[in-house]
């Protein structure tokens, strides 16, 4: 290769190769002159131009393969446009020839489309400069497009569209006749011609007037024709087309308009003709009017797909601005959209089309819209649903008037409703906290008007005002127990209201599958409020025949959504639950049949859902309380269960005899009791198996079931990396949510909350916004596959062969499309069977069944439905997993082997391959190492197969599977495959993309298995390596977003094994641009590379990504791509472009990620993203400190004012303006029509990640220098170097984003802020201020910190908000920063307030959360008191200690406390010492608690029933952690207390009863251990005394028994100071040295601490804690003999007398 790495090309060395690797050669040698050519010296250029060009014209007719084409055109291009340009147009009268030849054989091919391609490549880059010439290849291109084949017309295409960019408006002649030419290709066969007409005919609205005028309603009608049958590529470029188009009529570009006089259409015009092509798809559309929009025909769903996604590309072309200004005129649009008739004509029709607005209205006011905007959004929204619902009132009210039209309107108005609500919804969620003005101005009136909607007559929008509560309830966690009491008061109030009922039980319940999502939780009482609402809803069920189906199905909802809070609330009401599920169901078969004699169809659909609803709340009650479900538990439930099994069999003959009408409800009923099933141990109903698999088989072999339904299961039961094979199951794009609609399984994609109301309570799937369970019909299908897989490894071997068997006859039974729908439900089946079985490590079972089992799945294989080729696959590898033996593995592979060499089809041809894939995944190398060999040998034959494509793909994609599992065993293959790999690059045509993605997978699993030999430099090795730089290079350059995807992750893997041969300066800037793609896994892959790039080398990383901001300026200011959606110069890249190319500015490749932040909701990529500037910031901050402040500075600025946006050059809608614009202005002015502002303030979520990386940077420093902590050093390091930047330096910035992030709307920025807040103050508590002595530096910050604080105090904050206020307060008057008494009472008086509260008994939101929530918050207010009193002792303990003189200098002043001149020494403790009597009683009731709480799980029957001084029973889990958190410093300010008092102080019960609430009076009493009401013994101070000691050793030794590992060392270190202390005073010391065993075990506990904790500090505390122990011991002893001697003497002085 290094031959190839010279400015002419090495024709010796050509010579010398073999004819196989001379196209490698080649390709290299192009690589290498694309990359020198702009280097070189253009001298050196110029002498060796005539031979380069005749090099470079002889390989155009060496019929070179694409990839080959495409370099050696830009070459010729760059030659000329760098060398001298006088033979270029002999050149280009060559390729006009060439195009014109007559020659139209296969073999003559390559050398057309490269002349194609060359004269592409000289027009683009050359533009004006063959200005004259272009006419006649224009007319020569349009000429060879007519008689074509589709490679031909693709090329000639994509040239089309590089001259009108290269030429602009000098082309204006020709236009017209491209346009005609190029239009009716539009509908051509081929989709990746198609495609190319698409982007051609964007690139000619950039000049064409006529084309949004006069055209526009051909254009759009083209589009319209364009989309049907269309797949994934093509709808996206003709969405891109019709939206670009569109976007041009309304705001025409300034350029074109002032050369010319252009009528405008106005924004009805264009939506109106937008809208034709939603509701009407392509066809019949020159009808007049009238006739055109009569009902009749389906809407193609591929023409409405490809609509919405238009609009979105209208709205985001026209900008942020454009939508805010005409937002209420959008909306009214998009939701008119879903009430028209047309849009829904049958209920997944209309589930589809909801679908897609709510698509449109994600994709724009969800990214488009900063926070502001989206506030006035939610707004617009409001009134919207307020006006809808005050239609549907008149309409219900006026209801006897046999008003027809009205009740279409009502029903319409449902989907307007459910689009409008989950927006609002979704807003507000996405918004979070920051929503809060939404609630709070009574003008909006938010939760009226969704309140209003759940009385709606349709159970769909009842649902979604339900949801859209939930999301409120989500954001504002406040709001949440205010709504369930609202709620609950209305359902009481308008109980007779079936609508009422139903709609208020369904918001509850939704509110209720909330609660897991806020931390506070509610308040325990309410779970006893929705028991007792349920319970009475069931009761009078009956009362009333109105109300009855409604009240069953609420009360067993609410049931249903209570379970979801848990063990801890559902504990207390499972015997009543018990109770109600058994008797739901009747109780014998004597019941059961009595039961079928009576009744008549209502009440028989009354009781079918009444079992429904119970089976569902037991569903409910498995999932979510595990921990309750004890054998006993389980037995009872059984009983219920087992009746539901017997009533299935006995539920056909009462449909019989009542009417087919309750066959939706007795569907209802299995779905429960699969779904319950499902979660239970499968022993615990073996019993019943028959009848069960007998139901399940019927249900997914569609027995009784006269529709075809399949499941939805099989692509997840399939492996993630087949989807390549299914073209039409779309892998993860930003457009899932609607492509689900086009997937060709049963109701894909048409998930929606009145399918299954249970599901407003549930968890949401992970990355879906809204739940959206699928309809009954298919649910149940997938609920028997489910369990059919639970149920089968527990199956006995004869009823396994006969289900095969009967699956095999199904199977021949069913004909046309019936049978592929059997045929793929069984499957599913059967391979979830295999997945249970290797997941219970048993097996399949002896011969006759593997026998069995292997006629279905190998029948399979040659099925025309590739998605069945695909599971039999599957299957195939499953079975020989479950098998695991040698010789079923052999003989399976040899039967494909046998197929493969006689077959000629492409189905057997593909499903064979696949089959040898799969059997090498699930077995692995060594279990199929002999058979590696031929299974490597056909599918290389097979992948060479140029005429079949769809071979190519599966043989390579097979081939790829054993590459990955074959490991080291695939080595001896690496050559010939990847030789294979790179001549298939290079001659497979691009428009076969999926054979392209499975080259690319074959080339990342080669560079696996190479792995780190990569590294090496021999000859064999270095060959490889540059073969899989080749691959990689041709990979990239693909047009294809998946192909590039591939590309990434294999240079992600070269640059793990081999990082000095993947040349960053090149891959970096590439990265840089995918970033900005439209293509959501092209992002995911650019980051992901990124993430692992910046964990090694951030600093080139960002080096490299300025260099492109730096390159891309001079091409932006050229002015050539004026519209973001325009494919430009680069137009690859513009192909995928997204807002527009990347725009990287001064913040650098941090600033693009930042902005990104904003834009993504893709979890993996968001994550992606904050690992990798996690990285960047480990490895830069420290060093780039100013830019790392700045950008952080930056996003956290847009809390303080949301209006401005904050300069992040993420988001900027259009390049050229902004270049030209200086920075002031384009911040500040809000120009009319200046589009080109970053029009996204940063979220909420990416300032709390800013928030989160300033403490990073504050740990950061601490760690790498001391000067970034002292103020002298730092100036005296900047004076030697100005290049020297230190933390201290910036510390007003750092406290002015702590205070912006403290002080914000968003409570989680508000934890972040006041955890930066801490950080500060605890790092720079003792920096001294080097100007004025005897001062320190946070001196001057002191209101900011206070203001800080105040709002934190405030009565609405939350518990959780309070207790870091809390804890940052102590730090503050701890630190010794404040040096004047009256600022230090400031924020003194924030904690004596809180402390009133505590006194008080009520926390801040003592009814709003969960109690636990007020236990954090009071033990958060006790600890930071403890912690101002620890520190107030010590500074008087010092100043004590102190010579008097010391206190005037100043030099010595080291410890905490700087300023003793001016604070006298006890000032702090004369704060705390009012307060002393309530705290030390508060502090000791939390220590007894804390004791209580700690013993043993087997003591639990010792704790109190009332609970303790600061926590409920109910709330003892949560509690538990906040106890955990709090004790320690309390420990060691009790012991304080008690030495300092010298243990002289009682409890006088009076006082203790004054300073407490009644529960906490309940709760000491039960603590002293008196009985609640008698009155209390009074006890002696030495017993209290002795309680006290025994409290405090015992909680001290509990925890240094065991100290957890991660237990913070400040517990250890408080717990050793507080035995220290407490071992001060001689009442403690006698204690410890009467008691021996005490000593004993402490010092044995204390000596394994020793042995066990590193920390210096903590080892010195031990040894000065056993001294005192020692000591005590000593003087006991001491004592008692001066006690003996002292009676020695006496008795003595007696004898003596």
């Amino acid at each position: 290769m290094e031959l190839a790495h010279s400015l002419l090309l090495n024709e010796e060395a050509l010579a010398q190769i073999t004819e196989a690797k001379r196209p490698v050669f080649i390709f290299e040698w192009l690589r290498f002159l694309d990359k020198v050519l702009v280097a070189a010296n253009k001298t050196d250029v110029k002498e060796k131009q005539k031979k380069l060009v005749e090099q470079l014209t002889g390989l155009i007719s060496s019929s070179p393969g694409p990839p080959t084409r495409k370099l050696l055109a830009k070459n010729l291009a760059a030659l000329y446009s760098i060398g001298d340009t006088f033979t270029v147009f002999q050149t280009l009268d060559k390729c006009n020839d060439i195009i014109k030849s007559k020659d139209d054989t296969a073999a003559y091919l390559p050398t057309k489309l490269a002349a194609v391609a060359c004269v592409g490549a000289f027009y683009e880059k050359m533009g004006r400069m063959l200005g004259s010439s272009f006419p006649e290849t224009v007319n020569n291109l349009l000429k060879s497009l007519k008689s074509a084949e589709s490679q031909g017309r693709s090329e000639i295409l994509m040239s089309l569209q590089k001259v009108l960019n290269g030429l602009g408006g000098a082309a204006a002649s020709c236009h017209r006749d491209i346009y005609k030419n190029a239009r009716s290709l539009l509908t051509d066969r081929s989709m990746a011609v198609r495609c190319a007409v698409a982007k051609c005919l964007l690139e000619l609205q950039n000049e064409a007037v006529f084309m949004w005028t006069a055209e526009l309603e051909n254009v759009a009608t083209l589009c319209f024709k364009a989309l049907e049958n269309s797949n994934y590529g093509v709808r996206v470029a003709v969405s891109k087309l019709l939206g670009t188009v569109m976007a041009t009529a309304l705001i025409p570009k300034q350029a074109t308009v002032m050369r010319q006089n252009v009528k405008r259409a106005t924004l009805e015009e264009v939506l109106e003709l937008m809208a034709t092509g939603f509701l009407r798809g392509g066809s019949g559309f020159l009808k007049s009017g009238g006739e055109m929009l009569k009902v009749g025909g389906s809407v193609n769903r591929e023409v409405r797909v490809g609509v919405t996604q238009a609009y979105v590309v209208f709205v985001t072309t026209l900008g942020g601005q454009w939508l805010e200004r005409n937002f209420a005129t959008f909306l009214s649009h998009v939701l008119d959209l879903v009430s028209h008739p047309r849009a829904t004509q049958t209920h997944v029709e209309a589930v589809y089309s909801r679908r897609c607005v709510s698509f449109i209205l994600r994709a724009t006011v969800g990214s488009l819209l900063g926070e502001k905007a989206q506030i006035a959004a939610a707004k617009d929204i409001c009134q919207a649903i307020g006006k809808q619902m005050k239609a549907v009132e008149a309409v219900v009210n006026d209801a006897n008037s046999e008003n027809k039209s009205g009740a279409a309107d009502v029903a319409a108005s449902q989907h307007v409703m459910v689009c409008a609500l989950q927006e609002l919804g979704s807003l507000v969620q996405s918004l979070n906290a920051t929503a809060s003005p939404l609630i709070q101005e009574p003008s909006i009136g938010l939760l009226e008007t969704v309140t209003s909607v759940l009385l709606h007559p349709s159970m769909a929008a009842r649902l979604a005002a339900a949801w859209c509560l939930r999301c409120v309830a989500v954001a504002l966690p406040f709001q949440l127990t205010p709504f369930l009491d609202r709620c609950a008061e209305r359902l009481n109030n308008l109980k007779t209201s079936p609508e009422a009922v139903s709609g208020y039980s369904f918001a509850m319940a939704a509110l209720l599958g909330g609660v897991h999502q806020c931390p506070l939780g509610i308040p325990h009482a309410k779970g006893k409020m929705v028991v007792s609402i349920a319970e009475d809803l069931l009761r009078t069920a009956a009362q009333n025949s109105r109300l009855s189906l409604q009240r069953t199905q609420a009360g067993w909802l609410l049931l249903g959504a209570l379970m979801t809070l848990g063990p801890s609330v559902v504990r207390y009401h499972l015997p009543k639950m018990l109770l109600l599920w058994r008797n739901v169901f009747p109780r014998s078969l004597k019941e059961l049949e009595a039961e079928k004699a009576r009744g008549d169809s209502f009440t028989w659909q009354v009781t079918l859902e009444g079992r429904a609803g119970a089976l569902c709340a037991m569903r409910s009650f498995v999932a979510h309380c595990p921990e309750l479900l004890t054998e006993d538990v389980i037995r009872k439930l059984m009983t219920p269960i087992e009746c539901a099994m017997t009533m299935m069999s006995h539920i056909p003959s009462v449909i019989k005899a009542h009417g087919a009408h309750l066959k939706a409800s007795a569907a209802m009923v299995r779905l429960r009791l699969y779904d319950i099933l499902a979660l239970l141990p499968p022993k615990t109903y073996e019993g019943s198996f028959n009848a069960l698999l007998r139901e399940l088989v019927a249900e997914f072999t569609l027995t009784d079931n006269s529709a075809n339904t399949t499941t939805s299961l099989l692509r997840s039961l399939c492996h993630y990396d087949d989807s390549v094979l299914l073209g039409s199951w779309l892998q993860e794009t930003d457009h899932k949510s609607i492509e689900d609609q086009l997937q060709p399984n049963s109701a894909s994609g048409s998930g929606a909350l009145e399918h299954d109301p249970s599901s407003i309570y549930l968890r949401i799937p992970a990355g879906e916004a809204v739940p959206g369970p699928l309809p009954l019909g298919v649910s149940v299908i997938d609920a028997s596959v489910a369990l059919f897989g639970v149920v089968f490894p527990h199956v006995s071997y004869k009823h396994r062969l006969q289900m095969l068997d009967h699956f095999a006859e199904c199977v021949k039974q069913a004909k046309g499309v019936r049978q592929q729908a059997v045929q793929l439900n069984i499957f599913t089946a059967v391979l979830s069977a295999l997945k249970g079985l290797a997941e219970n490590k048993s097996t399949l079972g002896p011969e006759e069944v593997r026998k069995s089992a292997l006629t279905l799945v190998m029948g399979a294989l040659d099925n025309p439905n590739p998605i069945l080729r695909c599971a039999a696959g599957e299957a195939l590898g499953r079975m020989a997993q479950v098998v695991g033996e040698a010789s079923f593995i052999a003989r399976m592979a040899q039967y494909s082997f046998d197929k493969l060499k006689s077959a000629r089809d492409v189905v057997s041809r593909t499903g064979h391959s696949l089959a040898l894939g799969c059997l090498h995944r699930y077995v692995g190398g060594i279990g199929s190492g002999q058979h590696l060999k031929t299974s490597v040998s056909i599918l290389l034959a097979l992948a060479q197969d140029g005429t079949s494509p769809e071979v190519q793909t599966w043989s390579l994609h097979s081939l790829a599977l054993i590459v990955d599992s074959s490991g080291p065993m695939y080595r001896g293959y690496v050559e010939p495959t990847l030789s294979l790999v790179l001549t298939l690059l290079l001659t497979v045509p691009p428009s076969h993309t999926e054979v392209h993605q499975c080259l690319g997978r074959c080339l990342g699993a080669i560079i696996t298995t190479v792995g780190p030999e990569l590294q090496g430099n021999g000859a064999t090795i270095s060959t490889i390596r540059s073969s899989c730089l080749v691959g990689c290079a041709i990979t990239q350059d693909h047009s294809d977003s998946l192909v590039q995807a591939a590309a990434i992750s294999c240079l992600q893997q070269l640059h793990m094994f081999a990082p000095r041969h993947v040349n960053l300066s090149s891959l970096v800037p590439s990265l840089c641009v995918h970033l900005c793609s439209s293509h959501l896994l092209l992002r995911r892959a650019a980051v992901a590379c990124l993430r692992q790039l910046a964990q090694r080398e951030a600093s080139e990383v960002c080096e490299y990504a300025m260099s492109l901001a730096k390159n891309t300026g001079d091409k932006e200011n050229s002015g050539i791509n004026v519209n973001p959606f325009a494919p430009g110069a680069g137009s690859r890249r513009d192909a995928h472009s997204r807002h527009q190319g990347v725009n990287i500015t001064e913040t650098g490749l941090e600033g693009v990620l930042f902005g990104m932040l904003d834009r993504e909701t893709d979890r993996k990529l968001c994550s992606d993203i904050h690992d990798t500037l996690g990285h960047m910031l480990s490895s830069l901050a420290v060093e780039n400190l100013s830019h790392w402040l700045m950008l952080c500075k930056d996003v956290l600025a847009a809390s303080s004012d949301m209006s401005t946006a904050a300069p992040l050059g993420g988001k900027d809608e259009e390049s050229e303006k902004k270049d030209e614009m200086d920075d002031d202005t384009m911040f500040t002015t809000l120009g009319e029509e200046d589009k080109s502002k970053p029009s996204v303030a940063p979220r909420w979520a990416t300032r709390v990640f800013a928030a989160d990386c300033l403490c990073r940077i504050i740990m950061l420093c601490e760690n790498a220098n001391k000067a970034h902590f002292d103020l002298a050093l730092a100036r005296l390091a900047r004076l030697k170097n100005p290049k020297n930047d230190f933390l201290v330096l910036h510390l007003s910035d750092l406290i002015r984003m702590a205070f912006m992030a403290a002080t914000d709307h968003s409570n989680q920025l508000r934890m972040a802020g006041l955890q930066a807040l801490e950080d500060i103050i605890k790092k720079f508590a003792s920096v001294p201020e080097p100007e004025f002595p005897g001062h320190v530096i946070l001196e001057q910050y002191q209101a900011n910190v206070g203001a800080a604080l105040r709002p934190a105090f405030s009565q609405d904050t939350p518990s959780d908000i309070t207790a870091k206020a809390c804890q940052v307060c102590s730090a503050w008057i701890g630190s010794g920063v404040v040096s004047d008494l009256n600022d230090l009472r400031r924020v003194h008086n924030l904690l004596v307030s809180s402390l009133d509260k505590v006194q008080a008994g009520k926390g801040s939101s003592s009814q709003l959360y969960r109690e636990s929530a007020t236990t954090m918050e009071k033990l958060a207010v006790l600890k930071a008191w403890a912690e101002v009193y620890v520190v107030a002792m010590k500074i008087k303990k010092e100043a004590e200690t102190k010579p008097k003189r010391v206190l005037k200098s100043t030099e010595e002043d080291e410890d905490d406390f700087g300023t003793v001149d001016e604070l006298p020494p006890d000032s702090l403790i004369t704060l705390v010492q009012p307060e002393l009597p309530a705290l030390s009683r508060l502090w000791l009731a939390a220590l007894k608690d804390y004791a209580l709480l700690t013993l043993p799980a087997e003591f639990a029957t010792q704790l109190p029933p009332d609970g303790g001084a600061f926590y409920t029973p109910e709330t003892i889990d949560t509690a538990r952690l906040h106890y955990r958190n709090s004790w320690a410093p309390i420990l060691h300010a009790v012991a304080l207390w008690l030495n300092s008092t010298g243990f002289n102080v009682s409890e006088s019960t009076e006082e203790t009863a004054a300073a407490m609430p009644s529960s906490q009076k309940r709760a000491t009493s039960i603590m002293l251990n008196q009985t609640p009401g008698t009155p209390p013994a009074t006890k002696s101070l030495p017993e209290i005394n002795k309680d006290r000691m025994h409290l405090i050793l015992g909680v001290s030794i509990q925890f240094l028994c065991s100290p957890r590992p991660e237990e913070p060392v400040e517990h250890v270190t408080s717990c050793l100071q507080a035995l220290h202390t407490l071992l001060d005073s001689p009442c403690a010391r006698i204690h410890i040295a009467e008691d021996q065993l005490l000593g004993v075990e402490l010092l044995s506990v204390l000596h394994r601490l020793l042995l066990t904790w590193d920390p210096p500090s903590v080892q010195l505390l031990v040894t000065g804690v056993v001294q005192q122990i020692v000591r005590a011991a000593q003087d006991y002893l001491q004592e008692k003999r001066n006690t003996l001697s002292k009676i020695l003497k006496m008795w003595l002085a007696l004898q003596s007398k």
